[in-house]
C-alpha cells in the first residue's frame, strides 16, 4: 500500500508505504518549528492515526538536520501563541496509540530534542548532536524539555545539559540515554525498519511521561550543589537558576503533567524578563554582524572574497601562535616567523602544546594533530612570503616596528597578497602608507588568546578595498570567529570604549575607592572579572610599554595631560614601575601570594600607594556607592561608543554589543553596551547621568555628551509624552 501525498503550505511532507508513515519537515535551512511546520507534524500525526494501514510512525527531517529548534524569529509575533503549540504536539506523541521513532541527523536541539523526548524511540546517526540551548537565549526549554529529560537520563546530567546549554554527540548521548540507537548509514531508512520491528510492542513503558526520574533518590543533594555552582557561575543572570526550578518540579509536583505546568509557569516569568528580550537581541546582533556594509554602500552582497589557502604569520609569541593555530584549524597552509631561531623553537613548541592539548581532550587524534601541525613551516626570513595569499602581522604594538615590517612585506609579496595587521590601537591608514598597493591594506585584531577568543575586529582604512575586506571577513568565518567590521580611528570600536572604562577605574580609586570595590560592583553587574582583575590577568606592564615607547608615561605626560584640560591617572604606572606586573610576578593590583597564583587577595601595599596618592594631590576621599561605580565605568564606555556610531567607525548597534560580548565579557543577559543604555536603563537617563558626571569632572573629555546619544535620549523622551 502507497499513499504519498506532500503538505507543501505546512512545510511538512506526509508519506505512507508498508505499514510506515514518514512525517518529513521541510523548512530549510535548520526546520525550525515554525507555525507551519508545528501544524504539519500535527496533520500528519492525524492522518497516521485515522490510517488503519498505518501501524507505526517515523519522525525526521529532510535536508541537513532534524529539525534544530524552535523558531526564535516568531518569538515577538502572535505566530508564538498560535495553535497547534509545541506542547501540544509533544503531548500527541507522547500518547499516541502507534509507536512514534524520532529518526535524528544533524541537530536535535531545543524543540526538536523535545520531539525526540516525546517521541516512543530514538535513533540517531553517528554525527548526531542534541542539547538544550535555551539558556542561551534566556529561557528554557518550555515544550515539556525540563519534565521529559530527567526521565531518560539521569538527574545530575540532565542539570549540567539544560543549565549549560551544551549540545552532546551521539555516543554521549547513548550512553546517556538520550538516544536508544545510533547507525552508521541512512538514518531514516534504519528508522523505518525498526518501527516495522516495534509495531507488536507495548507502548505503556516507552511514554517517557510515565517513567519515573532517574537519581531522585539524591535529588536534594543534586539540587543544593547546582543551585550553589550555578550561582556563582550566572553572574546575575536568571534563566539557569529558573532551568533549576523548572527541573526540580519533575520530581516535587506529583504529577508529570503538573510538573509540564509549573515549567510553563517559569518560562512564561523568563519570556517576560528583560534578559531573555537581551539574550534574544544578541542571539539575532551575532548573526548581523558578518551583513557588512561600507558607509559608501558596498557591501557583503556585492563583493566576493578571494580564497585564503596560504599565510604567514610574522611574530611567534603568544598571539601569533595563536592566530596560527587558528589557521590551520581551517585548513589554511601558514608560514611562522620570529627574529630568531630560539623565538622561532620556543613558538612552535607553544603551539604543539596547544594542538596536542586536544589529544589530551579527546578533541581530535594524534594522527589529526599530526597533520594540522604540518600545516605550519617555521622560517626565519620573508623569502617564503612571496605566494602566499595572506600575511597576517603580530609584532609588538610600536608603528616604526609595524612599518618597517609592511616595507619588507611590500617588497617580498604577490601583488594581490592580502597584507594584515593584528594591531589593537594603531593607524592602518599610516601603516598602509609604507606600501604600494595600500588597497590591500587591513586590520585584524585578534583578541588573546587568540585560538580561543571567538571575536575578530577587522578594521578598513580609507584605501582598503572591498574584496580585501570580503576576504577578511570570510577568512575570520572559516576560522569560526565572529567577524565585525569597523572603521578606522585610535582603538577602532572595542579599545576605544575601553579607554573611558579604565580611565574611570583608576579614577575612582583616587577619589575613595580600593581595587576590589570596583571590581566587585562590576562583577555584581555580570562580569566575569573587574577591570583590576582583567588588568592583573592581561599583565599591567603590556600597557605600560605601549604608553612608554608612545611617550605617555612619567610626570610630564600627566602635566601635559591637565595642560590640555585632559585628566589623567598615573596610578596604573606606579604600580608597574613598583614592580607589581600582575598574576605573573604573584604581585599586581592584588597580591596572588605567589607567581602565576590565582587567587586574589586584597594588598595593603597597593592601598598605601592609592591612598598617598590622593593625600599627595589634595583629594578628599569619600564612599562611593556600586550605582556610581557602574554608571562611571558603564555610561562613559556608552557614551564613546555613541561617538564611535556618529563618526561611522561602527556601522551599527549591534557591531559594538557583539565586539563587547565576545571580546571584553559584557555579560549576555544584558545585551551589550548599547542594547543596555537604550533597552534596559533608558537613553533620556543615560544622557542625565553623562551630562551630570560632565558637570563635575570637566577635564574628561570621555563625558562630553556624545550628540548622537543627546538627539536619540531627547527623541526617545518625546516619544513618551
Amino acid at each position: 500500500m502507497c499513499n504519498c501525498m506532500s503538505l507543501h503550505n505546512e512545510m511538512a511532507n506526509y508519506s505512507a508505504e508498508k505499514q510506515i508513515a514518514l512525517i518529513s519537515v521541510t523548512n530549510p535551512p535548520v526546520n525550525a518549528l515554525s507555525h507551519h511546520v508545528r501544524q504539519g507534524i500535527m496533520n500528519g500525526l492525524k492522518r497516521a492515526k485515522e490510517d488503519p494501514n498505518v501501524q507505526a510512525v517515523v519522525l525526521c527531517g529532510s535536508g541537513r538536520t532534524f529539525p534544530a529548534g524552535a523558531d526564535i524569529t516568531e518569538f515577538a509575533s502572535h505566530l508564538a501563541t498560535k495553535k497547534p503549540h509545541l506542547v501540544e504536539i509533544c503531548t500527541e506523541l507522547d500518547s499516541f496509540p502507534k509507536p512514534v521513532v524520532a529518526a535524528i541527523h544533524g541537530t536535535a536541539l531545543g524543540g526538536g530534542l523535545e520531539l525526540c523526548l516525546s517521541a516512543h524511540y530514538r535513533i540517531a546517526s553517528k554525527s548526531a548532536k542534541v542539547g538544550f540551548p535555551e539558556v542561551n537565549i534566556g529561557i528554557l526549554p518550555g515544550a515539556t524539555g525540563t519534565q521529559r529529560l530527567p526521565r531518560v537520563t539521569h538527574l545530575k546530567s540532565a542539570i549540567d545539559l539544560i543549565v549549560s546549554g551544551r549540545q552532546v554527540n551521539a555516543s554521549e548521548a547513548y550512553d546517556l540515554g538520550i538516544v536508544d540507537q545510533i547507525v552508521d548509514s541512512d538514518v531514516v531508512s534504519k528508522a523505518s525498519e525498526f518501527a516495522k520491528s516495534i509495531v507488536m510492542r507495548p507502548l505503556g513503558p516507552r511514554r517517557v511521561s510515565s517513567m519515573p526520574v532517574k537519581g531522585i533518590e539524591h535529588a536534594s543533594t543534586i539540587f543544593e550543589e547546582a543551585r550553589q555552582k550555578t550561582i556563582r557561575r550566572s553572574r546575575g543572570a536568571i534563566a539557569p537558576l529558573t532551568c533549576i526550578q523548572a527541573i526540580q518540579a519533575s520530581v516535587e509536583q506529583p504529577t508529570f503533567e503538573k510538573g509540564v505546568q509549573k515549567e510553563s509557569e517559569l518560562m512564561y516569568y523568563l519570556m517576560q524578563s528583560g534578559q531573555a528580550r537581551a539574550q534574544q537581541y544578541a542571539f539575532f546582533a551575532e548573526r548581523s554582524v558578518s551583513k557588512w556594509q561600507r558607509p559608501n554602500g558596498v557591501s557583503y552582497k556585492t563583493t566576493k572574497p578571494v580564497r585564503v589557502k596560504t599565510a604567514a604569520v610574522i611574530g611567534a609569541g603568544t598571539m601569533g601562535v595563536g592566530i596560527a593555530v587558528s589557521l590551520i584549524s581551517c585548513g589554511v597552509k601558514v608560514f611562522l616567523t620570529e627574529q630568531n631561531q630560539e623565538y622561532l623553537n620556543r613558538g612552535m613548541e607553544i603551539l604543539k602544546n596547544i594542538i596536542f592539548s586536544g589529544v589530551k581532550r579527546n578533541r581530535i587524534s594524534k594522527s589529526q594533530a599530526e597533520k594540522l601541525v604540518s600545516l605550519v613551516t617555521p622560517v626565519l626570513d620573508y623569502g617564503s612570503f612571496s605566494h602566499v595569499d595572506i600575511v597576517i602581522e603580530a609584532v609588538f604594538e610600536n608603528m616604526d616596528i609595524k612599518k618597517k615590517v609592511f616595507r619588507k612585506l611590500d617588497a617580498v609579496c604577490k601583488p594581490s597578497a592580502i597584507l594584515a595587521s593584528n594591531t589593537s590601537t594603531l593607524n592602518i591608514d599610516e601603516i598602509a602608507s609604507v606600501t604600494s598597493q595600500p588597497d590591500k591594506v587591513v586590520g585584524m585584531h585578534f583578541f588573546s588568546p587568540a585560538h580561543i577568543m571567538k571575536l575578530l575586529e577587522n578594521i578598513y582604512g580609507k584605501a582598503t578595498s572591498s574584496e580585501t575586506i570580503a576576504t577578511a571577513m570570510d577568512l575570520g568565518q572559516r576560522m569560526k570567529k565572529i567577524s565585525v567590521l569597523v572603521g578606522n580611528c585610535h582603538g577602532f570600536v572595542g579599545n576605544r570604549m575601553m579607554g573611558p572604562y579604565t580611565a574611570e577605574a583608576g579614577f575612582l580609586l583616587e577619589e575613595g575607592c580600593f581595587p576590589q570595590d570596583v571590581d566587585q560592583a562590576l562583577r555584581d553587574f555580570g562580569f566575569a572579572m573587574g577591570a583590576f582583575q582583567t588588568s592583573d590577568l592581561a599583565g599591567a606592564d603590556i600597557g605600560y610599554k605601549i604608553r612608554k615607547e608612545l611617550g605617555l608615561v612619567g610626570p610630564r605626560w600627566a602635566d601635559e595631560r591637565l595642560r590640555m584640560g585632559q585628566r589623567y591617572s598615573p596610578l596604573g604606572d606606579m604600580i608597574v614601575e613598583a614592580g607589581r606586573l600582575g598574576q605573573k610576578t604573584g604581585k599586581g593590583w592584588y597580591n596572588y601570594g605567589k607567581p602565576g597564583g590565582r587567587a586574589n587577595m586584597r594588598d595593603v601595599e597597593v592601598e598605601e600607594i592609592i591612598v598617598n596618592f590622593s593625600k599627595k594631590h589634595d583629594i578628599k576621599r569619600r564612599r562611593i556607592s556600586p550605582q556610581e561605580i557602574i554608571e562611571r565605568c558603564l555610561y562613559s564606555l556608552i557614551n564613546e561608543g555613541f561617538k564611535a556610531l556618529e563618526e561611522g567607525i561602527a556601522a551599527k548597534d549591534e557591531d559594538i554589543d557583539i565586539i563587547w560580548i565576545y571580546g571584553y565579557g559584557w555579560p549576555r543577559h544584558m545585551g551589550g553596551p548599547m542594547y543596555y543604555a537604550k533597552n534596559m536603563v533608558g537613553l533620556p537617563k543615560v544622557y542625565e547621568r553623562i551630562c551630570h558626571y560632565h558637570s563635575i569632572y570637566k577635564n574628561s573629555k570621555h563625558w562630553i555628551p556624545s550628540t548622537l546619544l543627546k538627539q536619540m535620549a531627547l527623541s526617545q523622551s518625546a516619544s513618551k509624552l
